[in-house]
């Protein structure tokens, strides 16, 4: 079956990095665009950033452009969402999933609080 596994969140200061990694299995992830999306109680789902199947394409939300990156590992399975210049807005629980509609896994929360 499919399943996503998200790592690497935690509390961050304003201005601060982190880098959210996902390990997929159960499907051929390296035919799939992957997608990074997050939710906040207030806002719903909001898209996040995707990666074609090859890594050669990168899409950002506006409110991420510049900031975030994302990479993935076909040889591993993995996707990889590095985080730069952090501020509150950012405060989610973060999701991969190769649908950037739904919300396939537990997620891991990131938290950018002094």
């Amino acid at each position: 079956q499919v399943q996503l596994v998200e790592s690497g969140g935690g509390v961050v200061q304003p201005g601060g990095s982190l880098r959210l990694s996902c390990t997929a299995s159960g499907f051929t992830f390296r035919m799939y665009w992957m997608y990074w999306v997050r939710q906040t109680p207030g806002k719903g789902l909001e898209w996040v950033s995707g990666i074609n199947p090859g890594g050669s394409t990168e899409e950002y939300g506006d409110s991420v452009q510049g900031r975030f990156t994302i990479s993935r590992d076909n040889s591993r399975n993995m996707v990889y969402l590095q985080m730069r210049s952090l501020g509150s807005d950012d405060t989610a629980v973060y999701y991969c999933t190769y649908d950037r509609d739904t919300i396939m896994s537990q997620g891991i929360q990131v938290t950018v609080s002094s």
